[in-house]
């Protein structure tokens, strides 16, 4: 029997419809709309049998289309959507209403988007009084956040976050962009070995090819560092995401999702369970 596999980071966008402050036409391919219909045909010969929507947009337009794509849609199990997280007293009534619906999961605020004014370019903004003050609601509630770290100076916060909120669980998304096309481990990997003594800390295998040489890499130029975040997470600790559409600024759906099978095809039976599914389930209560 087939594995259950599950895509825990897909997005979504319909530029013509609602704004992406972030998607400019210098990111070619990106620049378009990608909606349910258009990932449909690639679904079936990639393996996955469900998703995790996760917002591409800080704004509530976003949230809601990706709810109303989840009511209409057997694939999508959750979604993990926005809340002002500077404004705690607004990111609270919003909290109570979303999570009414059942497909709410967890949060994310696109904090590494230094095009955004708010952010102010500044790399500790998750730890900002107004935005714990909103993240203290988020852990109360059960729900989960998704953490955005491009650099170790973001993954440094972490350390911050996991302390504070020790049964908030957080998922660092992408592996937090390890240096694959440099060849290289460090700083890289101290500082996610650093925020793996965190129980409460997740780590999600999705965006690696983007990561990588995009014209020439392989499974090979990952394996170490999936090995290596497996080995010092846990495989129950590790889940999966396909980062559709970003990734298509070098591969399709199904090469990813092959690539990302591959990589797990050594372990034991019942770490890929977890890094396919289960991980995913237990920590978005799938």
């Amino acid at each position: 029997m087939a594995r259950e596999l599950i895509d825990t980071h897909q997005h979504l966008w319909v530029m013509s419809e609602r704004a992406y402050s972030w998607i400019e036409p210098a990111y070619g391919p990106l620049y378009d709309d990608f909606t349910p219909e258009r990932l449909a045909p690639e679904i079936p010969a990639s393996g996955v049998t469900s998703s995790v929507l996760v917002q591409a947009a800080d704004t509530y337009d976003d949230t809601f289309y990706m709810l109303d794509v989840a009511a209409h849609s057997d694939f999508v199990q959750g979604v993990v959507g926005w809340v002002p997280f500077e404004r705690p007293n607004e990111s609270r009534t919003a909290l109570e209403t979303l999570a009414k619906n059942k497909y709410f999961k967890g949060v994310r605020n696109l904090t590494h988007d230094y095009s955004n004014p708010k952010y102010e370019s500044d790399d500790a903004w998750i730890t900002r009084p107004a935005v714990l003050e909103t993240l203290a609601h988020v852990e109360k509630m059960g729900l989960s956040f998704d953490y955005v770290s491009i650099k170790p100076e973001h993954t440094k916060n972490i350390v911050t976050l996991a302390k504070k909120f020790p049964h908030l669980k957080i998922v660092v998304d992408h592996f937090a962009k390890p240096p694959i096309a440099a060849k290289e481990m460090e700083p890289w990997a101290s500082s996610m070995a650093e925020i793996a003594a965190f129980p409460n800390v997740y780590a999600k295998l999705s965006g690696l090819n983007t990561a990588s040489d995009l014209a020439n890499w392989s499974v090979a130029d990952w394996q170490p560092y999936v090995d290596f975040m497996v080995k010092t997470y846990g495989a129950n600790r590790v889940m999966m995401g396909g980062d559709w559409p970003v990734i298509v600024l070098g591969n399709t759906y199904v090469e990813i999702w092959k690539a990302q099978v591959e990589v797990i095809s050594g372990y034991s039976d019942e770490d890929q369970d977890w890094i396919t599914h289960k991980t995913a389930k237990a920590f978005y209560n799938l």
